[in-house]
């Protein structure tokens, strides 16, 4: 049966500095990460009203692989909108989208048409208001471990794309929560949070540089292989580097949870990515 589980948190040290990370990326094989928080209110509901979901983003998308994982237990089509895919990816499909289309995903390249009656959209990363029951979840279990660990004060950290997660995060805890942008610049960040209409908003914290999402930066890459190599935890290659260069060069006077995503299956094709630079 797919569900959520309260996910474990571990105690690790990076760079001489302590971190305690919330291991969402173990919370289920097939449903994990932010996403699974996201869709935990789909998860939980009776969805037999409609044909099918239907949704769009990139083509190796977290949360085009999570909601096919959601369609695919709850027995309804799922129809995914990319504008993109080149020949080689056609062919051989590879990380999410293999996964997606395993799980019975029905690939349209193309905007997203007008939706039809009985079917369900679901905006790019899920970035809409359902999301709340999930993060608002994930907050409880953050405040349950922290009075048991005795825990008074605690910054919750956070990489950003839509801002989803951290906007309703810091709606939900009585903690501070940080978190950075990836997709985007500051501004973009500010506009999805001011989209979901919330009064309270993380705090951004400013990037050592302007990074093009998707663009290679071995700098990056080669934090991402120390951290794995620190910690023995595997994070994401595209949103957990830059979260993680930004928090060392910021001075926590709190102790610090990092929120581990999950999102670690889109890393077979960013790593074949780099190793192909590697090897130029």
């Amino acid at each position: 049966m797919l569900q959520l589980n309260d996910s474990p948190i571990q105690k690790v040290e990076f760079k001489n500095k302590s971190y305690f990370i919330k291991r969402d990326d173990l919370l289920s094989s097939e449903f994990s990460g932010n996403k699974a928080r996201k869709f935990y209110s789909l998860l939980r509901s009776d969805l037999s009203c409609y044909k099918k979901i239907v949704s769009h983003g990139s083509n190796q998308s977290n949360a085009m692989y999570s909601l096919s994982v959601l369609a695919k237990y709850k027995k309804i089509s799922f129809e995914y909108y990319t504008h993109h895919l080149s020949s080689f990816l056609k062919e051989n499909p590879i990380g999410n989208l293999l996964g997606a289309l395993n799980n019975g995903m029905q690939l349209k390249i193309g905007k997203v048409p007008k939706i039809e009656k009985g079917s369900l959209f679901i905006p790019e990363g899920g970035a809409c208001k359902i999301a709340q029951e999930g993060i608002k979840l994930l907050a409880n279990e953050i405040e349950q471990w922290a009075n048991r660990e005795g825990i008074k004060k605690l910054n919750i950290f956070l990489p950003s794309g839509t801002g989803t997660t951290a906007l309703y995060l810091q709606k939900y805890s009585k903690y501070d929560v940080y978190t950075c942008s990836c997709v985007g610049d500051d501004n973009y960040l500010k506009q999805q949070f001011n989209a979901l209409k919330q009064q309270h908003h993380p705090k951004i914290l400013p990037k050592k540089q302007k990074y093009h999402f998707g663009k290679l930066y071995m700098h990056l890459y080669y934090l991402w292989q120390e951290l794995k190599d620190q910690t023995g935890i595997e994070f994401d290659l595209l949103y957990d580097p830059i979260g993680w260069e930004t928090i060392q060069s910021f001075d926590f006077q709190e102790p610090l949870l990092y929120i581990h995503q999950g999102g670690v299956l889109g890393n077979i094709t960013m790593q074949q990515r780099y190793e192909r630079k590697l090897c130029r």
